[in-house]
C-alpha cells in the first residue's frame, strides 16, 4: 500500500479515506501509520476468522505509542461513535447491566483498515460471537493468559503451557499458543459452544488451581500482584463473558510494533522463543500460513455467516419475482448500516399498516392491523414478520392477485429515526416523519414483544412514547391515499429538509417557537480529530430561543415556555439586533459577584411574572443572554449551514458593547485539553465541543455536539418526599426521585443535601399545591417508601451525583434546584 499522506481505496465495494500516512505512530522504529495499514491489510485474511461477529474494543493511540520517556496517550474505545463511523460497519448493541454500547464487528477487510486509519492499534474480543439480533452466544473458544510474573522469562511461561496443554488434552482439548506480543502465552482450546460463559470460567479458574497445587515454586492463580512475584499467574478470568482478550494477529501499542502471534508447540520448545513484531508476523504467514486456522475451523455458525441462507431467504420464499413487481433481490448486501423507515399503507386481504425500520441491512417489518398508535393510552398490536430488503422501502404499486399479499401498496410516511434501543424483546426509536405524511411529525414508538409460543412468538405491542402526546397527537386514523408520498432514504431526507429561500412574515413572531439542538453527553475520548471540532464553554443556566422581529421578542425554553417578561434587561437584544430578523440560541445565566454562572442564583429568576417581582429580583440577581448560534437571519434559514459558516454569521450580525446583558462569549482559541482546563480553572460546568461542518438538528439530539461535564448531573422528577428531622422535622427532609421509563416512572433514589432555606420554603409550598395518595414509582423499596408523602409527578429537578449503581440508583446526590424551564417529557437520561 502506497505511503502518500492521503490516499482514497476501495476495499470490498466502500470507498475510504487514509490519512496522515506518513505519520510515525512508533517513533522507536519509525513505523508509520502506512506501515500499520499495510500490515492490517496483508494479515486480513488469517486474522478476521479468529475476531469475526465478536464485539470488538479498542486501544487508540491517536498521537502514537511514543517512547519509554515520553509515552503516548491512549484510550481504550467502547462504544462506537455514530457521527464519524462509516455507515457500512457492522454493528452490535450489547446491554450492560447500566448501560448499552454500540460496538463494531471486525468481519471485514474495510472495517479492519478503517480501525488502522483511526489509530486503533489494538483490537480485544470476547471468547463469544454475537447472534444477529444482538445476542450473546455460549463461547467457542477458552483462553488462558500465562502472564509473568517479575523476575519470570518467556521460556518460564512456556514451560507452563506445556503443563496446562496435558490436563487440556486429558480432557478432550487441543490447545494452540500465542506469544501475546507483550510479556506472555495465550492458550486457546476450541469449544463446542454448549458451556455457558460462566461454566467455562469456572473450569479455566479449577485447571488454574490444579496446575497452582502441582507446581507451587512456578505457577500461581491469585491475581495479588504481591503473590506473582517469581512465578507465573495463569489467567483464567478472561473467560468471564464480560472480559476481553488481545485479538490473534493484532498489534501491539508497545514501544516496538510486536504482534499477539500464533505459534507452533514446536517453537515454544525453543531456547530462543521470543515475542514477535509485525514483519516476522508477516513472513511466517507467508511462509507457512496460520497456526491457529484450526481454532476457528468448523464453528463458524450459519446463522451469523449466512452459509445457508441469509435474512431475505424467508422474503424470497414467498415471492416470485416473474409475476410481482416487488423488489426480488438475488443476494442481501450487507453494506448499509442506515437509519431509515417507511410505513406502508396495505389493502391487501384485510388493510393493515406495514411499519419497516432499516436495520443491519435489510428492513425489519411489523404488520399493524390498526396502524400506528395516536394515544399513548391505547397501544396497538405490532405481528413480526420477515424481514424485507431495503428496496421495497420504496416501494407503491398492485401486487397481483395469487400472490403472497396481494392488494395495493402506498406510502403513509417515511423518512429517519434516531434509535434508542435494539434488542430482542424491545425496540425504541423516535421516527423523523416527513411534511404532509401520516404521522403528522416526529414521533416516539416503543416495540415490546409480548412473548409466547408458536403463533404468538409474532406478536408485539406498538406504544406511542408519553412524551409526544404533549406535541400533539398524530392523526386520528391513518388516511387512505398518498398518491405523492416522498421515498424512504434519500429522497425522504430531501423532502424533510428546508430551504434557505423561504421566508417568514416580516415583524412577525412565528406561531411556534423552534425547539433547539440538543448535545450529546461524552468525555473527551469522543473528540478524534481536533482540528474538526470547535470548543465553546459550556454556561451553567437554562436554554433559550429568542426570536426578534422589528420591536417585536420573544424568549422561549426549550420546551417551549415563553418567559420573555421574566428577564426584560435583555429586550436590548431588538436594538443590538439593528434592523434584522434574528432567531439565536443560547443560555440565559446569573452570575455571582466573580462573574461565574451561578444556577441557585438563577433559580430566584425562574417563574416570575409579576411586574413587581420581575422589577425586585432585577435589580438583586440580573441576568445575561450568551448567545452561541443563530438559526435565521433576515428570514433565511440557517441550520443547513455549518458550524463555521453560522458561527461567522453570528459574529458578523450581533456586535454587543462589552457591558451589555446581551453576550456572544469567544469559541476557545486552543485544543480540547486547554478548554477543559481552562473550564476548569473558571469554575464552570464543562466544555462543548462541537464539529465544525456539522449543521443544526432542529429539536433532536446529535453526536455533532458534545458536552463534556466535569461533574455528572441528572434530570429528575419529584414522586414524593419525606420528612426531616431537627429543624427540618415539620418539612422537607429530602426528596423521592424518579425519572421516566417505559410506561412508568422508576425510583432512583433520594436526596437530603444540597437545599437551601428558601429552596426547602419554595419547595414545601409547590409540592403541598400537587398531592397524591400512592405512589407514583413502580420500584420504590419499601424502607424508602416509609413516611413517604407522595405528590404528582410534574415537577422536574437537577442532582448533582457521583455515579449510578449497578441498581441504577442515584449514588452521593445533591439537589441544585428545580428546573421550572423543563417538563418531565424533556428528560433525557444521560
Amino acid at each position: 500500500m502506497a505511503s502518500t499522506d492521503t490516499e482514497v481505496v476501495e476495499l470490498d465495494g466502500h470507498r475510504l479515506k487514509l490519512t496522515n500516512l506518513d505519520k510515525v505512530l512508533y517513533p522507536e522504529t519509525g513505523t508509520t501509520k502506512a506501515d500499520v495499514i499495510g500490515y492490517y491489510n496483508a494479515i486480513a485474511e488469517v486474522m478476521l476468522p479468529h475476531i469475526r461477529d465478536r464485539i470488538a474494543t479498542r486501544k487508540r493511540w491517536v498521537h502514537g505509542v511514543g517512547t519509554p520517556d515520553e509515552p503516548g496517550e491512549v484510550f481504550f474505545q467502547k462504544n462506537l461513535d455514530a457521527s464519524s463511523t462509516p455507515s457500512w460497519v457492522k454493528r452490535r448493541t450489547i446491554t450492560h447491566k447500566s448501560h448499552s454500547n454500540d460496538y463494531p464487528l471486525v468481519n471485514d477487510r474495510a472495517t479492519l483498515i478503517w480501525l488502522a486509519q483511526i489509530a486503533a492499534l489494538e483490537i480485544h474480543v470476547p471468547q463469544w460471537r454475537v447472534s444477529r439480533n444482538g445476542t450473546q452466544k455460549n463461547p467457542d473458544r477458552l483462553v488462558l493468559d500465562l502472564d509473568p510474573g517479575d523476575g519470570v522469562t518467556l521460556a518460564d511461561c512456556a514451560e507452563v503451557a506445556v503443563l496446562a496443554r496435558r490436563i487440556l488434552i486429558d480432557m478432550g482439548l487441543d490447545p494452540m499458543p500465542v506469544t501475546s506480543g507483550s510479556k506472555g502465552i495465550h492458550l486457546y482450546a476450541a469449544l463446542d459452544g454448549s458451556q455457558t460463559s460462566d461454566q467455562v470460567s469456572a473450569v479455566a479458574h479449577e485447571l488454574a488451581r490444579v496446575l497452582e497445587a502441582d507446581h507451587p515454586d512456578l505457577v500461581v492463580s491469585d491475581m495479588k500482584k504481591a503473590l506473582r512475584v517469581g512465578k507465573v499467574l495463569v489467567d483464567w478470568s478472561q473467560n468471564n463473558g464480560a472480559k476481553t482478550t488481545i485479538a490473534p494477529y493484532s498489534l501491539r501499542g508497545r514501544f516496538h510494533p510486536m504482534v499477539a502471534a500464533p505459534r507452533t508447540w514446536r517453537e515454544l520448545a525453543r531456547k530462543d522463543l521470543a515475542q514477535l513484531d509485525y514483519t516476522e508476523v508477516l513472513a511466517r504467514v507467508k511462509r507457512r500460513g496460520d497456526p491457529l486456522s484450526d481454532l476457528s475451523a468448523g464453528h463458524l455458525d450459519e446463522e451469523v455467516h449466512g452459509a445457508a441462507e441469509d435474512r431475505l431467504t424467508v422474503y424470497r420464499s414467498k415471492r416470485d419475482a416473474a409475476k410481482t413487481p416487488e423488489p426480488v433481490p438475488d443476494k442481501l448486501e450487507h453494506s448499509t448500516s442506515g437509519r431509515t423507515f417507511v410505513i406502508q399503507e396495505h389493502h391487501a386481504r384485510r388493510l393493515h399498516w406495514d411499519f419497516r425500520l432499516e436495520h443491519d441491512g435489510v428492513l425489519v417489518s411489523w404488520a399493524l392491523p390498526k396502524g400506528p398508535p395516536t394515544d399513548p393510552g391505547q397501544n396497538h398490536l405490532a405481528v413480526h414478520v420477515e424481514d424485507h430488503p431495503l428496496e421495497y422501502g420504496a416501494f407503491e404499486g398492485d401486487i397481483p392477485h395469487g400472490e403472497y399479499g396481494a392488494g395495493h401498496v402506498t406510502i403513509w410516511d417515511a423518512g429517519d429515526y434516531d434509535l434508542e434501543k435494539w434488542r430482542d424483546d424491545e425496540v425504541i426509536v423516535t421516527l423523523h416523519g416527513t411534511k404532509g405524511g401520516g404521522l403528522g411529525g416526529d414521533r416516539r414508538f416503543a416495540l415490546i414483544h409480548t412473548g409466547g409460543e408458536g403463533k404468538a412468538e409474532q406478536n408485539w405491542l406498538i406504544h406511542l412514547m408519553k412524551d409526544d402526546a404533549a406535541k400533539g397527537k398524530a392523526k386520528a386514523q391513518p388516511e387512505t391515499q398518498h398518491k405523492s408520498q416522498p421515498k424512504a432514504g434519500a429522497a425522504a431526507k430531501a423532502t424533510t429538509a428546508s430551504t434557505s429561500a423561504e421566508r417568514v412574515a416580516p415583524s412577525t413572531l412565528s406561531a411556534k417557537p423552534i425547539s433547539p439542538m440538543l448535545a450529546t453527553l461524552g468525555s473527551e475520548k469522543d473528540v478524534h480529530d481536533e482540528d474538526e471540532w470547535a470548543f465553546e464553554m459550556k454556561w451553567d443556566g437554562i436554554r433559550a430561543i429568542a426570536e426578534v422581529r422589528g420591536d417585536a421578542l420573544r424568549l422561549s425554553t426549550r420546551n417551549g415556555n415563553d418567559v420573555t417578561v421574566a428577564y426584560p434587561e435583555l429586550a436590548t437584544l431588538t436594538s443590538l439586533a439593528d434592523g434584522h430578523e434574528l432567531v439565536l440560541d443560547g443560555e440565559i445565566v446569573a452570575l455571582d459577584p466573580t462573574g461565574r454562572p451561578d444556577f441557585g442564583l438563577l433559580q430566584t429568576r425562574m417563574g416570575l411574572t409579576r411586574p413587581g417581582d420581575v422589577e425586585a429580583a432585577v435589580t438583586r440577581a440580573p441576568v445575561h443572554y450568551l448567545v452561541f448560534d443563530i438559526l435565521e437571519l433576515d428570514g433565511h434559514d440557517q441550520r443547513k449551514n455549518t458550524y463555521d459558516e453560522r458561527r461567522a454569521t453570528l459574529e458578523d450580525v450581533l456586535r454587543p458593547p462589552k457591558k451589555d446583558p446581551v453576550q456572544v462569549p469567544p469559541a476557545f482559541d486552543g485544543d480540547l485539553r486547554h478548554a477543559v482546563d481552562a473550564s476548569r480553572d473558571l469554575n464552570l460546568e464543562g466544555v462543548m465541543a462541537k464539529q465544525r461542518d456539522g449543521t443544526y438538528a432542529t429539536g433532536r439530539r446529535s453526536r455533532t455536539w458534545i458536552k463534556i461535564k466535569h461533574h455528572r448531573m441528572e434530570e429528575v422528577v419529584i414522586a414524593g418526599w419525606t420528612p426531616g428531622n431537627g429543624r427540618r422535622a415539620n418539612g422537607v427532609g429530602a426528596l423521592l426521585l424518579g425519572i421516566p421509563d417505559g410506561d412508568g416512572l422508576r425510583y432512583v433514589g433520594k436526596v437530603g443535601t444540597g437545599f437551601t432555606d428558601a429552596m426547602l420554603d419554595d419547595l414545601a409550598t409547590r409540592l403541598a399545591a400537587h398531592p397524591r395518595k400512592t405512589s407514583p414509582l413502580t420500584d420504590i423499596p419499601s424502607a424508602d417508601a416509609r413516611d413517604a408523602h407522595w405528590v404528582r409527578p410534574e415537577l422536574v429537578g437537577e442532582v448533582e451525583f457521583a455515579e449510578w449503581t449497578p441498581t441504577k440508583r442515584l449514588r452521593q446526590p445533591s439537589w441544585r434546584g428545580l428546573r421550572l424551564d423543563k417538563a418531565v417529557a424533556d428528560i433525557n437520561v444521560e
